[in-house]
């Protein structure tokens, strides 16, 4: 497994919740610190160029900012 971890702003998280559960076994979301809205994404490494794809496509709408 591998994993990315974003900082989404509170009010979209909900959002990028919904658009990455739709990706049936994409990736698995889980916070890593509610505070700073740290959330970390989990998946395997065959699906990470489809996931960084969709992270790249949400980063405009969502201001995702990803550190590995």
């Amino acid at each position: 497994m591998k994993s990315v971890a974003l900082r989404i702003p509170p009010e979209r998280i909900a959002l990028f919740k919904a658009v990455i559960e739709s990706y049936d076994n994409l990736a698995t979301l889980r916070t890593e610190d509610p505070r700073s809205h740290l959330l970390r994404l989990w998946f395997d490494p065959a699906t990470e160029d489809e996931l960084i794809r969709l992270l790249e496509s949400l980063a405009p709408a969502m201001v995702v900012k990803l550190s590995v």
